[in-house]
């Protein structure tokens, strides 16, 4: 196997109050499943997480807000780390995303060590 690089991506969406019937929820989990389950089955699945919507933000004068940030219409709903030899080849596997089915999006990003 090439020598891969990690890249990070944020999947962000539009918060809504409309709650999914059991059928859309089945039907999300199944699509995340075979996304996730695709990259593992590579060896490529580094991590991933969903985002809880409880949050908290400290600002540079140490005050604390119980939120967290919505910008332009989207929040930050999860997250994955994957290896893939380019920034191109994650971005065509990220292109089968089901967060793009919701109207979401996807950034990229690749991962810097802290050594």
């Amino acid at each position: 196997m090439k020598n891969l690089k990690e890249f990070m991506l944020l999947f962000r969406m539009q918060p809504s109050n409309t709650q999914p019937t059991a059928e859309q929820i089945a039907t999300m989990h199944q699509q995340w499943q075979k996304f996730i389950g695709a990259i593992a089955s590579q060896a490529k699945l580094v991590i991933v997480s969903r985002l809880g919507f409880e949050g908290a933000v400290i600002k540079s004068d140490q005050s604390t807000e119980n939120i967290f940030f919505v910008e332009s219409g989207f929040l930050v709903s999860g997250n994955m780390t994957m290896k893939a030899e380019s920034m191109e080849m994650a971005i065509e596997t990220a292109k089968d995303c089901p967060v793009l089915l919701a109207g979401g999006t996807v950034e990229i990003r690749p991962t810097i060590p802290m050594n």
